[in-house]
Order: C-alpha cells, then sequence, then structure tokens
C-alpha cells in the first residue's frame, strides 16, 4: 500500500449539506448537462403540476418558456401549505422544493412519471439546478411568495396580497453554470406532452413560446380518444400501407392481481414493419418487459384460438409465431401500477411478473371477442399473417 493510501483519513471526506450534492453531481440526477439533462429538469417540474392533474384536483397544467429564459409552470390545484403544518397534512411548500423525492400525495390515482427517465425526483433536484425559483402558491385566498437561488431560500414565504383562485405558479431559470445550454426545445418539450395526453385522457396541458418578440408559438394537448388516437397518430406517420382492418381495437382493465391497470390499443396495416410502443405509468418503456411479453403471448394466443376455431389453420398447420403475427402491427401497451418495479437503473424495462399474465388475459379475451364480432376483418388479419404478411 502506498504511503498516500496511507495519508487517507476523515479529513479527505466531503460532507455535502442539503441540495449540494446535488449541483456537484447534475448529471447523477438529471442524465446529462446537455440538452437531455435540460429537459429531464423541466419534466420533473412539470411532473408535479400534471400528477394534480390526472389525480383530479387540478383543471389544466400550462408550461411557457419565457423572453427571459424562465421556464413557468402553472395549475390551477389546491396549491399547499406555505408554511410547515405538521407531517399529517404533508410537505409544505419548502420541504417540496428543498428535499428530494418530498411530494405530495398521489390523492389515492397511481402517479405518473412525467419525465422519459421517470426517476420522480420531486422539485428539490431542479430547484437546485436553477439559478433563481420564485414559487407562488394561490391558497385560501392568499397569495403567497418564495423566491430560492441556486436551491436556497432567500428568504420565507411572503404573503403578498389576494389570490384570485388557486393553484401554484413555478418559475425558474436553469443554471447556465451548470447545463450546456439553457434552451429548451419547443418541440422535444411537445412530443412529450403530446404523448402523456394520448396516455392519460383526462389530461389538459398547454405549452407556449413567448420567446420570440412579436410571435407566440403555442399548443394545447387533450385527447379524448386516448390510446385509440395514439395508435391512429402513429399509423399515419408510417406513411406506409392501407389498413387491413378498419376498427382501432382498444380496451381497458383493472386487475387487483398486478395490483394496477393495462390499456390496449392496436391496429393492423398492410406492410411488414411492426410498431408497438410500451409505457408503464406513462414512462416509456423502450426495452419492452413483462408488459410487452404479455401483450405478445395475448395477440398469439387470441389469434391462433379464433383462426383454429374458424378452421383458418389446420391441424397440420403450425401456430402463427409472433413474428407473423406483428408484421404491420401498430400498438400502444400501457400499465398503470401501484409499485411499479424495472430492470436496470435506467427504467427501460418493466420487470413486474404479475402484469406479464394481468396484460395476456387482458389482451387474450378482449382480441378474441373482437375477432369474433368483426369475422370479415379477422380474415382479412389471419390471411395476410399465413401468407406471410408484406407486399
Amino acid at each position: 500500500m502506498s504511503d498516500a493510501a496511507h495519508m487517507y483519513d476523515a479529513t479527505h471526506i466531503e460532507v455535502l449539506e442539503g441540495l449540494e450534492v446535488v449541483r456537484k453531481r447534475p448529471g447523477m440526477w438529471v442524465g446529462s448537462t446537455g440538452e437531455r439533462g435540460l429537459h429531464q429538469m423541466v419534466f420533473e417540474v412539470v411532473g408535479r403540476a400534471v400528477n394534480e392533474n390526472v389525480a383530479g384536483r387540478a383543471g389544466s397544467v400550462a408550461v411557457a418558456l419565457m423572453p427571459d429564459g424562465e421556464v413557468r409552470v402553472t395549475d390551477d390545484g389546491p396549491g399547499v401549505p406555505a408554511e410547515a403544518v405538521g407531517e399529517a397534512v404533508g410537505p409544505c411548500l419548502e420541504d417540496m422544493l428543498t428535499r428530494i423525492h418530498a411530494q405530495q400525495d398521489a390523492g389515492g390515482r397511481r402517479a405518473i412519471a412525467v419525465s422519459p427517465l421517470g426517476n420522480g425526483l420531486g422539485l428539490g433536484v431542479p430547484n437546485a439546478l436553477a439559478s433563481s425559483l420564485t414559487a407562488e402558491v394561490r391558497r385560501d385566498g392568499v397569495r403567497w411568495v418564495q423566491v430560492y437561488a441556486s436551491g436556497v431560500a432567500v428568504g420565507p414565504p411572503t404573503a403578498a396580497g389576494p389570490a384570485v383562485g388557486s393553484g401554484i405558479t413555478l418559475a425558474f431559470r436553469p443554471d447556465a453554470g451548470i447545463f450546456e445550454t439553457v434552451e429548451c426545445s419547443f418541440d422535444v418539450l411537445a412530443e412529450r406532452f403530446r404523448e402523456l395526453a394520448f396516455l392519460n385522457r383526462g389530461l389538459d396541458i398547454s405549452l407556449s413560446d413567448e420567446r420570440s418578440a412579436g410571435e407566440c408559438r403555442s399548443e394545447r394537448f387533450h385527447s379524448p380518444g386516448g390510446t385509440r388516437d395514439f395508435v391512429l397518430l402513429l399509423g399515419e406517420g408510417r406513411g406506409t400501407g392501407a389498413l387491413v382492418q378498419t376498427d382501432v381495437i382498444g380496451f381497458e382493465r383493472e386487475d387487483p392481481r398486478m395490483a394496477g391497470a393495462v390499456e390496449v390499443a392496436l391496429q393492423w396495416r398492410d406492410s411488414d414493419e411492426e410498431r408497438v410502443r410500451t409505457y408503464a405509468n406513462s414512462r416509456p418503456t423502450p426495452e419492452g418487459g413483462t408488459h410487452a411479453e404479455g401483450f405478445r403471448d395475448g395477440v398469439a394466443a387470441a389469434v391462433n384460438a379464433y383462426a383454429r376455431q374458424r378452421r383458418l389453420l389446420t391441424s397440420a398447420d403450425a401456430d402463427l409465431g409472433a413474428d407473423r403475427i406483428g408484421k404491420g402491427l401498430t400498438a400502444v401497451v400501457s400499465v398503470k401500477l401501484d409499485q411499479p418495479g424495472f430492470r436496470g437503473a435506467t427504467c427501460a424495462e418493466l420487470d413486474n411478473t404479475e402484469a406479464r399474465f394481468g396484460v395476456e388475459e387482458a389482451v387474450r379475451e378482449h382480441l378474441g371477442i373482437w375477432l369474433e364480432r368483426h369475422p370479415e376483418q379477422a380474415a382479412a388479419v389471419i390471411g395476410r399473417r399465413r401468407a406471410g404478411g408484406g407486399r
């Protein structure tokens, strides 16, 4: 052992207080200090507001990119106590803004993960990575304001007059000393908010860009059709292949065995391409996982059972494989779980065993019913699978 190693003692240990650990190693918390990390920071702030909407406590969420570089996130929920009122009531404003993972109760609903990374860090991390943050709470007829600098409160919450309505507005500037860029991409934010609106039909979220003088770009995201609308958009986006079946097959099911719910929409087109997107608590799972496996098992079981019942497959024919059934398939598989678990730190692959069986059973039953009720479209779907699909 070297002399330098012998010299290592407690004096070499650096103790970081509060949110200093976040500012010291920002990439550990938001993935990077580039554009990806910048958007992750914004998504964490938006996440709290969106969950208020999904939980039924707020009617809308508004996100604005301001000319001075601020990002403003506003909801019309009930707000939070501006000052500490005891653990039984929940976190107050300063708790939420200075503690990691300190968040409001999800209201008995499955909180969604707005960020594609889905870490659910709460507001402490983005506050630490903002050069400044101003929090405004409108609650019980009073407007409260508190200002932060680099995650540290400049002063206590201050009553700033009467409030119109209720809710919270967080206006923050990403720290240019931490991030390589502090210019958010409207298109990146819009893509994720649009996706969230498809996956959460009660969600009403708007995005406005006021950074250019005399020009404001804005979009509102709300999808009454949910995942069915998502499948239609994905199908149009591919640009090839006529519809094999006219309906978008869609259903939802609550399953206590998996402590959650599943929502699925699917449609076949005349194409060799398969496009299946999977989500867990609205978090993309690009590597799939148990819900994706259950979906494929359920589709294969339903199609093969129907084909044999109607003698579209003979006793001498092998079952249609998942690769053949998947040709031309566009689908969205979304599960909302009380306790989602993942394989690996990136949360890209779901690992809940019960989800596989719950999704498989739901897909097998609902797709089987659809096939029975639509024999002509079912024959077209299975006919292409038997022929190998494609053109």
